[in-house]
């Protein structure tokens, strides 16, 4: 006997609708063709599946077989469907992030909160571990979106541009810097520059500022989470460049100052890199589009 999903779906339908008129109507199909259908299902089994002298129609212990295999079987076939639909739509997918800043999980994680609640459907995770060759595992498909301020190019990879920022030099209040209102290479070979533990050809500061002008801080110490940096700088042990967006929620805090690179600042892009195929998945655009937004508000809370 060779069944399939539409000889289950005709079993469950006449059974729920005690009929085949109104059996046909649930199944987009005339009367004529579903009472063959059920002829020649009858005669591949080799018994009777319906009682057709009981009004309304009833299973036959054969047919009550069928239909226990069509309700195990049925509800499992139209979840797989409906997930696929999703997938096709961009309603459901994967969304696994790795960043290229540490700093920005400052601003990634509100951007995250409001999009599961726009799909829930989508699996997001964030993948910390993998700062240093979140690019490479992107062709891998090991992640699906890179956070990065410096994307090179690769075949198959593509880059939205989401929104530009100044990395800020966060100094104690008092600091001699602060009468100029900004910095200049030369001003950071004699203090202790507090950074995040990446390399240096990642850091703004770095990459940026100091480098290009052939400049060496006097120390360098790695910290790892903002606040702390925050409050050894407040409390006179280094000083520290950060994006403006991290600096936002600390801009009141009368112990610390914030000034520019260079006298008239340095404007650095974020982007989010992703595969070629999965940039116009509707999950990814709503995606960009938050990011893209808490960026500019985040510039102007700033500014």
């Amino acid at each position: 006997m060779h069944l399939e999903l539409r000889h289950l779906r005709t079993v469950r339908a006449i059974h729920e609708q005690g009929g085949l008129a109104r059996a046909a109507e649930v199944l987009h199909i005339t009367q004529s063709a579903l009472s063959h259908q059920v002829k020649a299902l009858e005669e591949q089994a080799g018994v009777e599946l319906f009682v057709r002298r009981s009004r309304p129609m009833r299973l036959s212990a054969a047919g009550m077989r069928l239909l226990r295999l069509a309700e195990q079987v049925l509800p499992l076939v139209e979840a797989a469907e409906s997930e696929l639909e999703g997938v096709e739509a961009g309603r459901v997918g994967q969304l696994h992030i790795a960043l290229e800043c540490h700093a920005c999980f400052d601003w990634l994680l509100p951007v995250l909160d409001q999009f599961r609640r726009s799909f829930p459907d989508v699996d997001l995770d964030i993948r910390q571990r993998l700062a240093f060759t979140a690019l490479p595992a992107l062709q891998r498909e090991e992640v699906d979106l890179v956070i990065s301020m410096d994307p090179d190019p690769l075949p198959g990879i593509h880059f939205e541009p989401l929104f530009d920022y100044s990395p800020t030099l966060v100094v104690p209040a008092g600091h001699p810097l602060t009468g100029r209102g900004y910095a200049l290479p030369e001003d950071l070979s004699t203090e202790r520059l507090i950074v995040y533990p990446m390399d240096r050809e990642r850091l703004d500061v770095f990459s940026e500022f100091l480098t290009p002008a052939g400049v060496e801080p006097a120390h360098v110490r790695q910290v790892e989470l903002t606040d702390v940096t925050l409050m050894l700088v407040a409390a006179g042990r280094g000083v520290a460049v950060m994006p403006d967006w991290v600096l936002r929620r600390h801009a009141g805090n009368p112990e610390l100052a914030f000034l520019r690179l260079t006298e008239n600042g340095i404007r650095r892009r974020a982007f989010a890199g992703m595969r070629e195929g999965d940039a116009g998945l509707a999950y990814m655009q709503h995606f960009l589009r938050l990011a893209r937004t808490d960026g500019i508000r985040a510039g102007r809370k700033q500014g």
